[in-house]
């Protein structure tokens, strides 16, 4: 009896341990799997980046270089700084011609050089920044592979209001407005309006497009409509294409083209000088004697056109005149041009010339104290002041078309009446977008 009941003891106090250790165990596990469960759910997860891409294609996977090209610094020397083989420059040089010539690079632009990520820093692409739009990509790995490329645009309309304090382009590069515009609206005018004679005082409504690159701000475009108040006389400006092969053009409030056959000055936005005088004291010649010219101060290089179409008659050079060309624009009328520094290339006697054309370029050849281009206009042999005369104006809207450019006129005016002061030019006074460009 004493044996069962040592017995019993000891399968009680086996089956105590058993239980003990069963407890024991399960709590450890326990534990030990939420704290892994703990672990897992606080560990932190690697975020995938969105890939990066500029220049139409993914560049986030190479270094990115972006530098400037120096003066007198050949690609030949960028690309071996880039480890690329001679080979592969050799090529490249001679592919480039095809599409966008290495030779063409100008210093003062941008490049980005993608290289591989690697120690060795081998470049795999170069992209040339013509200007902000416009760029180039050369792939250094397979040298046929030239592309040019563009970023997106859009344009916006934008409408603005002035008066003139001293000059036009004054008044606007003053007031943080793209002084270009003075240039814009000088050529929608420049038929009509002598532009050296605009005053203090003569106010402006000017409505046009501004571009924009990646939602960045880039430069003043085309102008849409224009008015101008001067001396006391309205004149308006409206852009209008008729179509079917034609043109287009700025017309009047009444349909009438401001163009007419004979441009008001050959330099575009310059200033007289001189004005045509039967009695002036000469600069060089020290002595009074006349002056049949209009003289437009211009600086040296600016290009010289042909104020309407005609054929190229003289192109020479005397003490007087320095370099100068004659055209003969018809049995009525011919024109000269005085002191140019240099002719443009390809200007000879018999050349056909249409108004607008370069035929050189302002320089102080001849008897001259500046750069200027001395304007002569001959009218039945004789000449005279062409800044007195009135030529006829170009052919008008065709009758089909009157309703139509009505409406277009319409919305024109509406768009300079919510011209917006100079002095409070902001972003609240961009329109509306009119247009994306790809």
């Amino acid at each position: 009896m004493q044996k069962i009941n040592n017995y019993l003891a000891i399968l009680t106090i086996v089956a105590v341990s058993a239980l003990v250790s069963y407890f024991s165990l399960t709590w450890k596990f326990g534990a030990s799997s939420t704290q892994a469960s703990k672990t897992a759910v606080e560990t932190p997860t690697t975020p995938i980046e969105d890939p990066q891409y500029e220049f139409g294609m993914r560049v986030d996977t190479f270094k990115m270089m972006k530098q400037t090209i120096l003066p007198n610094e050949f690609v030949s020397e960028i690309l071996t700084r880039f480890n690329v083989d001679n080979q592969i420059i050799h090529e490249l040089a001679q592919k480039s011609s095809d599409v966008y010539d290495f030779r063409k690079f100008k210093a003062g632009n941008d490049y980005t050089i993608l290289a591989s990520n690697q120690a060795d820093t081998v470049a795999r692409y170069m992209v040339y920044e013509k200007n902000p739009i416009e760029y180039v990509v050369y792939n250094l790995e397979n040298p046929e592979d030239i592309q040019e490329r563009k970023r997106p645009t859009s344009k916006k309309t934008r409408s603005i209001t002035g008066t003139i304090q001293s000059s036009l382009w004054e008044t606007l590069s003053g007031l943080n407005a793209d002084p270009d515009l003075a240039v814009k609206l000088a050529m929608v005018y420049q038929w009509t309006v002598d532009f050296t004679r605009i005053q203090a005082g003569d106010t402006f409504d000017i409505a046009f497009d501004e571009i924009y690159v990646d939602g960045e701000y880039y430069r003043s475009d085309s102008i849409k409509a224009a008015f101008l108040n001067h001396g006391g006389k309205d004149l308006y400006a409206f852009y209008y294409d008729q179509g079917e092969g034609k043109q287009g053009g700025y017309y009047d409030e009444n349909g009438t083209s401001l163009k007419r056959a004979f441009l008001k000055a050959p330099v575009k936005y310059s200033r007289i000088s001189s004005r045509y005088t039967r009695r002036r004291f000469h600069p060089v010649q020290k002595r009074y004697k006349a002056h049949l010219g209009t003289d437009f101060a211009a600086a040296r290089g600016t290009p010289i056109v042909a104020t309407a179409d005609g054929t190229v008659s003289k192109r020479g050079y005397t003490r007087g005149n320095g370099n100068y060309v004659k055209i003969r624009h018809n049995s009525t009328y011919s024109t000269q041009y005085l002191h140019m520094s240099k002719f443009k290339s390809g200007v000879n006697v018999g050349t056909r010339v249409q108004q607008g054309d370069v035929i050189g370029y302002v320089g102080s050849t001849g008897l001259a104290t500046g750069p200027h281009v001395c304007y002569r206009f001959w009218k039945n042999n004789k000449q005279v002041d062409p800044l007195q005369l009135d030529f006829p104006a170009g052919d008008p809207i065709e009758e089909q078309f009157m309703a139509e450019f009505e409406v277009h006129k319409a919305n024109c005016i509406a768009l300079l009446e919510e011209a917006v002061p100079l002095e409070e030019l902001d972003n609240s006074s961009l329109i509306q977008v009119t247009s994306s460009i790809p």
